[in-house]
C-alpha cells in the first residue's frame, strides 16, 4: 500500500513541527521535559518488514532475516530502508543436503527430506537415510529361494528347476521342464515334480542311471560276441552272459539293488581279460580282434553304471582301465586328458559325444594292455608303403597296445583329431636303422597306417605322438631295415681309408724329402697329399661321432675345409699344367702364392658358412654338412666350378700336347715327360670328381651300392697319387733303391741326394732335377 501525496505532505509537516518543537533528536522522544529513547522495535512496529528480527538500538534500530531466509542485498544487519527479506532455497544451494539416498523438497524459510524406495530414516534424524535389509523378513524369496540384500533392494537367487521373474525380485516358483518338447526323448514320458523333473522309460530304454536325462535305446545283444566265440575265448563266456544280463536292468534303474554295479562288473571284465592273455598269447588274429572288441564293448556297458566320474583300475599282469563318464542334460564340454604309464589320450568331450542326438551320457576310456602279443609277421602285411630303397622292413611292435573308446558311436570319420601317445618299451640297437610307425588294429586283424600319422615335432626317441581321424587300438610299430651290410661295410672303409692315411703318408715324406722331384708340381702334389691326408683321418676318426654335438659341428667343419682344399689344389694343378704346356714360359711360381691360393679360399668358404648356418654342420647321423638348408652347396657348388674349370684347362693342355707331337720337336723326352703329367692328373681328377658324385648321396637315406662305391674311391684316392706320382716316377724309383740299399749296407759309404754336401754335386742334381722335372727348361 503506497503513500498519496496528501499523506506524504501531512507527514513532512508533522516531522517539521516536531523538528521545529522539539527538542529530542531523531530517535529520542520528549517524556515530560526528557528525552527518552524511542523503541522502534514496538509491538506495533513495522519498521523491518516481514520474516525478520528487529533490534533497538539507543537512539536507533537494525534488522536481521530469520533462519531460511536472507537479505537481498547481503548485508547481515539493516534497515527498513537498505534491505528485505528473501526465502533460501537450501534445495539448490547445498548439493546432497538429503544424502544420496533421498529427495530433497523446499519449503518457506526451510526444507524437507523424503527417502528413496527401500531407504528409511529414524525419528531422531529423519534426513539420515539407511538401507533397509529386506532379507530378514520372512519368506520374501518363496521357500527355495535365497534373499540377497544390496544396497536400497534385493534379489532373489533360485536353485535348479526354479525360476523368478525378470526383476528378480519375486519369490522363485517352480519351472515346468515338461513343457519343452521332447525332454524325454521319442519314446520317454516327462513328469514334473516340484523343482525338478524325471523321465519314465519304456520297456528297453534306459536313462542311464539319471532320470533326468531322454530315455536311449538298449543294445544289449549287440554287445557281446556269439556263444561259439566266447567259448574260445574260455573266460569271455560267463562274462557275456553276466553283460547281458544287467544291461537289461538298466531299463529300470529305480530298484536300489541294481546300482552301484558297475565298479565290480569292470573289475570281472578286467580279471576276465587277465585270464585270458595270461596263460600263453592269443593263437590267431581273429582271437586278437575278437578280444579288443569284446572288451571295447563291455566298458561301454559299464560305463553307465560306473558311481563316480572317473573310475581307474588294473590288474598285476595285463590291462590297466581309466575310464571318465558324464551324465547330464546339456552335452559336456571341454577337454579330456587319461594318461598312464604307457599311453595318454588328449581329446575332448565333443569327440567322445559325437555330432548326433545327446543321449545324456557320455563315456571316454583309454585301455592299455600290458602283454598282448601281435607281433606276427602276418600282421604287418598290409603294410607297403614303408618300403625303402627296394627293401622291405622287418615290423615289431614296440609299445604297449593300447584301446581308445568312446560314446560317440561314429568313430571312423572324427571331426577332430585324437592325440595318443605312446612310449616306447625297447630301445633299438644303434648299429639298425628303423622308422617309428602310427598304426591301428583294423577289421580284417592285422596292423593299418591309414588315418594316423606321427607328430614328428612332438615324437622323439622316448615316446610316439600319433595323431588319428578314427578311433580303435592303436600302438607304435618300429620298422627296422635290414643292415646286414653295415660290418662289411665299415669292414671295408676301415681298410681303405687306413690303405689311403698309410699311402699318403708315404706320399708326404717323398714330395718332401726327395729332391730330385722339387718343383711347383711338386709343392703341389705335396699340399693336396697333406689335405686329403687329414681329410681321411678325421673321416675315418670322427664321421659317425655325433655326440658331443660340439664335436661334431668341428669336425663337420673340418672335413668341409680339408675336402675344399683337396680340390682347390687339385685346381692349382690344372693352373699349372696349363702353363706348362700352354704359356711355356715361367713355368713355375711363388710358394706364397701357392699357400695363399690353395688354403685361402676354403678358409673363407668354411668362417662365411659357419657365420650364416652355424648349425648346419652337423647332422644327427653324421659329422657332415646339413641336406636341408642349403649348406651342402657350399661344398658342391667350389667343387663342381673347379671341376669344370679344369676340364677346360685339361682339354687345352691335351690340344696342345697334339699339336707338339705333330710337330718336328727334338726333344720328345720333355714332351713324353708332359704327357704323363697330364694324364695322371687327368686321372687323378676323374677319380676325385667321381668319388664325389657317390659322396653326394651318400649322407642321406641311399643304396648301399653308393656306400660301398664311394668307400672304395675314397681308399683309391691316397693309393691313386702314390702310385702315380711316386711307384710310376723314374726318379722317385731310383732314389727308393738308393735308399734302400742304404739301409741294406750300412757299411758302405752313402752316397745320398738327401744330404749331399758337394757343391758341384749339388748343382748338377740340381741340372738333372730340371730335365727330370722339364720345368726350368720349359
Amino acid at each position: 500500500m503506497g503513500f498519496g501525496n496528501k499523506d506524504l505532505l501531512i507527514l513532512g509537516l508533522m516531522c517539521m513541527l516536531r523538528t521545529c518543537f522539539s527538542d529530542c533528536p531523531r530517535g529520542f522522544k520528549t517524556k515530560g521535559r526528557e528525552c527518552v529513547d524511542e523503541n522502534e522495535c514496538g509491538e506495533v512496529s513495522d519498521y523491518c518488514g516481514n520474516n525478520t528480527h528487529c533490534f533497538n538500538t539507543i537512539g536507533s534500530y537494525y534488522c536481521q532475516c530469520k533462519s531460511g531466509f536472507r537479505n537481498r542485498n547481503g548485508d547481515l544487519n539493516f534497515t527498513q530502508f537498505s534491505g528485505q527479506c528473501l526465502d533460501i532455497n537450501e534445495c539448490q544451494d547445498s548439493v546432497n543436503i538429503c544424502g544420496p539416498a533421498a529427495h530433497c523438497t523446499n519449503q518457506i524459510g526451510n526444507y524437507s527430506c523424503t527417502c528413496h524406495v527401500g531407504y528409511t530414516s529414524s525419528i531422531s534424524s529423519p534426513g539420515n537415510c539407511t538401507d533397509i535389509d529386506e532379507c530378514k523378513e520372512a519368506g520374501i524369496c518363496g521357500e527355495k529361494g535365497m534373499c540377497k540384500n544390496v544396497d536400497g533392494s534385493y534379489w532373489c537367487e533360485c536353485p535348479e528347476g526354479y525360476t523368478t521373474d525378470s526383476k528378480e525380485m519375486m519369490p522363485c516358483s517352480d519351472i515346468d521342464e515338461c513343457k519343452e518338447a521332447g525332454i524325454c526323448g521319442e519314446k520317454g514320458m516327462c513328469k514334473n515334480v516340484d523343482g525338478s523333473y524325471w523321465c519314465e522309460c519304456p520297456e528297453g530304454y534306459t536313462t542311464y542311471g539319471k532320470e533326468r536325462t531322454p530315455c536311449s535305446e538298449l543294445n544289449c545283444g549287440k554287445s557281446a560276441p556269439d556263444s561259439g566265440s566266447a567259448q574260445a575265448l574260455g573266460g569271455l563266456a560267463d562274462i557275456s552272459s553276466m553283460m547281458r544280463n544287467n544291461c537289461l536292468t538298466l531299463s529300470n534303474p529305480s530298484a536300489a539293488e541294481k546300482k552301484g554295479d558297475g565298479e565290480a562288473l569292470l573289475e570281472k571284465l578286467l580279471t576276465a581279460t587277465d585270464n585270458i592273455l595270461s596263460p600263453a598269447p592269443l593263437k590267431s588274429s581273429k582271437h586278437v580282434s575278437m578280444l579288443l572288441s569284446t572288451v571295447e564293448n563291455f566298458i561301454k556297458l559299464i560305463g553307465p553304471q560306473l558311481k563316480n566320474n572317473y573310475t581307474k583300475m588294473e590288474t598285476t599282469e595285463t590291462v590297466e582301465a581309466e575310464i571318465v563318464v558324464q551324465r547330464g542334460r546339456t552335452p559336456p564340454t571341454g577337454p579330456i586328458l587319461l594318461t598312464n604309464e604307457n599311453a595318454r589320450l588328449d581329446t575332448d568331450w565333443e569327440t567322445a559325444t559325437g555330432m548326433g542326438t545327446y543321449p545324456g551320457f557320455a563315456l571316454a576310456a583309454l585301455l592299455s594292455y600290458k602283454n598282448l602279443n601281435v607281433s606276427d609277421k602276418t600282421y604287418f602285411e598290409d603294410i607297403k608303403e614303408y618300403e625303402k630303397d627296394g627293401v622291405d622292413p622287418s615290423f615289431s611292435v614296440c609299445s604297449k597296445v593300447v584301446s581308445v573308446v568312446v560314446s560317440n558311436p561314429s568313430t571312423q570319420n572324427l571331426s577332430r583329431s585324437v592325440n595318443i601317445t605312446l612310449k616306447h618299451q625297447v630301445p633299438p640297437e644303434k648299429s639298425l636303422e628303423v622308422s617309428y610307425v602310427c598304426a591301428y588294429w583294423n577289421e580284417i586283424g592285422a596292423w593299418s597306417t591309414d588315418g594316423c600319422d606321427r607328430d614328428k615335432q612332438r615324437s622323439n626317441a622316448s615316446y610316439t605322438v600319433c595323431t588319428c581321424k578314427h578311433l580303435s587300438s592303436f600302438a607304435v610299430l618300429m620298422a627296422t631295415y635290414p643292415m646286414e651290410h653295415t660290418f662289411g661295410l665299415q669292414v671295408v672303409t676301415k681298410i681303405g681309408l687306413t690303405i689311403s692315411i698309410l699311402c699318403l703318408i708315404l706320399s708326404i715324406l717323398t714330395f718332401k724329402f726327395c729332391r730330385s722331384i722339387q718343383g711347383t708340381r711338386t709343392t703341389i702334389h705335396l699340399h693336396l697329399c697333406i689335405c686329403l691326408f687329414l681329410a681321411d683321418l678325421f673321416f675315418l676318426a670322427g664321421i659317425s661321432q655325433t655326440k658331443p654335438v660340439g664335436g661334431c659341428r668341428f669336425i663337420a667343419a673340418m672335413l668341409h675345409y680339408f675336402f675344399l682344399g683337396v680340390f682347390t689344389w687339385m685346381l692349382l694343378e690344372g693352373v699349372q699344367l696349363y702353363r706348362m704346356v700352354v704359356l711355356v714360359f715361367n713355368a713355375t711360381m711363388r710358394p706364397l702364392y701357392l699357400f695363399i691360393a690353395g688354403y685361402g679360399p676354403p678358409l673363407v668358404i668354411v668362417i662365411m658358412s659357419a657365420i650364416i648356418r652355424p648349425n648346419g654342420y652337423g647332422t644327427k647321423q653324421h659329422c657332415w654338412l646339413s641336406l636341408e638348408d642349403g649348406l651342402i652347396w657350399s661344398f658342391f657348388g667350389p667343387v663342381c666350378f673347379i671341376i669344370i674349370v679344369n676340364v677346360f684347362f685339361f682339354i687345352i693342355t691335351v690340344w696342345k700336347l697334339a699339336q707338339k707331337f705333330t710337330s718336328l720337336n727334338p726333344d720328345l723326352s720333355k714332351l713324353h715327360k708332359m704327357k704323363a703329367f697330364t694324364v695322371t692328373a687327368i686321372a687323378q681328377m676323374c677319380i676325385l670328381g667321381l668319388m664325389w658324385v657317390f659322396g653326394a648321396f651318400l649322407f642321406q637315406e641311399g643304396t648301399i651300392v653308393v656306400a660301398y662305391i664311394f668307400t672304395i674311391l675314397n681308399s683309391l684316392q691316397g693309393a691313386l697319387v702314390f702310385i702315380m706320382h711316386c711307384l710310376l716316377s723314374k726318379q722317385v724309383r731310383e732314389e727308393y733303391a738308393h735308399f734302400l740299399s742304404c739301409i741294406c749296407t750300412p757299411q758302405k759309404k752313402r752316397y745320398s741326394d738327401f744330404s749331399s754336401s758337394n757343391p758341384s754335386s749339388s748343382q748338377s742334381q740340381a741340372s738333372r732335377s730340371g730335365q727330370h722335372t722339364g720345368e726350368s727348361q720349359i
